[in-house]
């Protein structure tokens, strides 16, 4: 059996823009609902699933950030990007403090596009996979379906980085990962830099978590502490 096509809504107001980019998403098999407005694009989101959402930010009427804070609330399973030309500091701190999983400045090669994309599209799928957790510590649990973690009923703000890196230690507590190791599991190889950058991501999803569950073993990595979170 094929796979079904992803499906993506695609929120931009300038008619060329979205003509070509939307044309090069069907080219690479995407399923693209387009929308000139935000209010369009939520009442599509009320009324289908969408894998992805793109979103400009300035768009008529309800904007992209408004569009994104109702996917976050109604539908956080939908994979986000920001697709914009404000490229200031402050507007992508907005979008990443709203859980965009990517932020991309127009003008933009839709190759590029498309290439971002597939990266975060892979990354959900590759979570779908995985073995769904039932185990709960200390108020802590897993809900893969909606990518989302609870503590005592309720919902943790994470972003998809670090429930992947949350996940990947909460499922097997007993063992240590090294950095390389996680950066396999979160990103499937697509990162390319440092691994120092697990260290920061464990830091921001530890001011996230009610408990103090991350532990580092000094020299190798990272584990879930089971004696914290009893």
């Amino acid at each position: 059996m094929e796979n079904k096509p992803y499906k993506v809504l695609f929120l931009e107001d300038e008619p060329t823009i979205r003509e070509v980019l939307t044309e090069y998403m069907k080219m690479s098999g995407y399923e693209v609902t387009e929308s000139s407005n935000g209010q369009t694009a939520i009442t599509l989101l009320q009324e289908n699933s969408y894998d992805m959402a793109v979103l400009d930010i300035m768009v008529p009427g309800v904007d992209g950030f408004q569009v994104l804070q109702y996917i976050q609330d109604n539908s956080p399973q939908t994979a986000t990007i920001m697709l914009t030309a404000l490229d200031d500091e402050k507007t992508q701190v907005k979008a990443f403090n709203l859980y965009a999983d990517d932020y991309v400045i127009k003008p933009v090669s839709p190759i590029i596009l498309l290439k971002r994309m597939e990266t975060i599209l892979r990354r959900v799928s590759h979570l779908k996979k995985r073995k769904v957790t039932t185990k709960a510590y200390s108020g802590l649990y897993l809900e893969e379906a909606a990518y989302s973690a609870y503590y005592a009923g309720e919902k943790l703000p994470l972003t998809l980085t670090e429930y992947l890196l949350l996940q990947t230690i909460y499922n097997e507590p007993n063992r240590v990962y090294t950095r390389e190791q996680l950066i396999l599991h979160i990103f499937n190889e697509e990162y390319i830099g440092s691994d120092r950058i697990i260290d920061a991501h464990v830091k921001n999803l530890r001011k996230k978590l009610p408990v103090n569950c991350i532990k580092t073993v000094i020299g190798v990595g990272y584990q879930f502490d089971m004696e914290v979170a009893k």
